[in-house]
């Protein structure tokens, strides 16, 4: 009964995830990008400049900067490391070309949540503010969209379970061990290893938006700093090839396999496991951006949009890069990620597997800090203050299950609620496109008349 109830969602699943959402999210984004006139490639140098304004944080808010260090926390995850080497597996290195080409159109997806969630945010009793897809509606549109508002909020209480970061994190962790001993009782083991996990997951949570922020802002620059120190080395040691690697991206940018490819890394990275890796169109972004203690949209959404830039363009090209220098990516059985990062990390530098695994780690457990708050303030959206109590303790406890049962079910499940928050963030971004279109001209020709 379990496996045919297993199957049903898994099949749901993949229908919704799948051209539906695809569609939504790419063609959306591509409405979004034309209609702001490319404002993520035109104000890029804007957006850099307005992080480093320094601001006040008042009580339950966090800075630009921490709110930005949050979000990469949560879409620096595992989809940038085994994802991509999916990606190329399937279609190659001209793969790479439209992971650039759809960070593009995340970062003007996220500009758009970023200027809304500042602008339409909610503020409780204390002052303290309140952001997400969930409160733009209600403010921003009228009563028959309202019922989007609630769909959000409840898939967003399961949607932004760790299913997948307690899993692999665990399987990754079996792996590397059983390299050393063996593992006599699997089961009691995984329990072990799904208990620490909560445990340094608990430590960090139960401080709030700004304890979480404040981690953030520390292991954000440690992991992606370590990924690229490690990543250069794979480079400097490879440098005859680097130049054949970066021209095959471009050589194989448009063959039927790279189209392929392109694909697969968007719709297996994004859709299906981290939205585009990025999270762009799915909301969960403007519940940390409407916490910040900026009081400008515009500016807090050039912030959001560098998010993109450094996942899905940063992360990803390094990952990439390494893989295609020193990755076996055309004698893979099947369609494998972790494992081929791994080899190749492994092949590059001695021990480089285990270094890779720490930074697995530090990617999945950043995204757990992260993703526990958004799921906290959906619960505080439906149940009030209490709810948030409640759930934050339910997150933790789903951290141990899940690093024990089988999650086929689980997955689907957690899927299909990610696809329910991407639908009404996107029709609401689509729908509220002018109203950003003009806080933008109105910010920017004020700031051209200033300078």
């Amino acid at each position: 009964m379990l496996d045919k109830i297993g199957d049903i969602l898994t099949e749901v699943a993949d229908a919704v995830c799948g051209y539906p959402l695809f569609i939504l999210l790419i063609g959306g984004g591509l409405f979004l990008l034309v209609a702001s006139g490319f404002i993520s490639l035109r104000r890029l140098p804007e957006a850099v400049r307005a992080l480093r304004i320094k601001q006040q944080a008042g009580r339950g808010e966090i800075s630009s900067a921490q709110a930005l260090a949050s979000v990469v926390a949560a879409t620096v995850g595992m989809g940038n490391i085994a994802g991509v080497a999916i990606a190329l597996v399937m279609g190659g290195p001209g793969a790479v070309f439209w992971m650039w080409v759809s960070a593009i159109v995340g970062m003007c997806t996220k500009y758009h949540e970023g200027v809304l969630a500042v602008k339409y945010r909610s503020f409780d009793t204390d002052n303290r503010p309140y952001g997400g897809p969930m409160h733009i509606i209600r403010h921003a549109l009228s009563r028959r969209w309202w019922p989007m508002a609630t769909l959000f909020a409840v898939a967003g209480m399961f949607g932004t379970l760790c299913i997948l970061n307690a899993n692999q994190l665990t399987e990754a962790t079996m792996s590397t061990v059983s390299n050393f001993t063996e593992i006599e009782n699997p089961m009691m083991v995984k329990a072990i290893i799904g208990v620490s996990i909560a445990s340094i997951v608990t430590l960090v949570v139960v401080g709030g938006v700004k304890r979480i922020a404040s981690v953030a802002t520390v292991l954000v620059p440690f992991m992606v700093g370590a990924y690229f120190l490690i990543v250069g080395y794979i480079v400097v040691t490879h440098i005859a090839e680097v130049p054949a690697a970066i021209a095959s991206i471009f050589r194989e940018a448009f063959t039927l396999r790279a189209g392929w490819g392109g694909l697969a890394g968007i719709a297996i990275i994004g859709a299906r496991r981290a939205m585009l890796v990025n999270d762009a169109g799915v909301g969960t972004a403007s519940i940390m951006h409407g916490t910040s203690a900026n009081r400008t949209p515009v500016r807090e959404g050039l912030i959001a949009m560098l998010g993109p830039a450094i996942d899905s363009g940063f992360v990803c090209t390094l990952t990439a890069l390494a893989l295609i220098l020193c990755g076996d990516l055309t004698s893979v059985d099947g369609i494998k990620g972790l494992d081929v990062a791994m080899g190749a990390f492994g092949n590059a530098i001695p021990g480089g597997q285990y270094m890779l695994m720490v930074i697995v780690a530090c990617f999945a457990m950043s995204s757990m800090f992260s993703y526990s708050f958004y799921g906290s303030r959906c619960a505080t959206y439906l149940f009030g203050s209490q709810g948030e109590r409640y759930y934050i303790w339910f997150f933790i406890a789903t951290l141990i299950i899940f690093a024990i049962v089988p999650l086929k079910a689980a997955v689907g499940l957690c899927d299909l609620f990610y696809a329910l928050m991407a639908f009404p963030t996107m029709i609401m971004l689509l729908r509220l496109h002018k109203v950003v279109k003009r806080e933008s001209d109105n910010y920017f020709n004020k700031s051209s008349k200033q300078q």
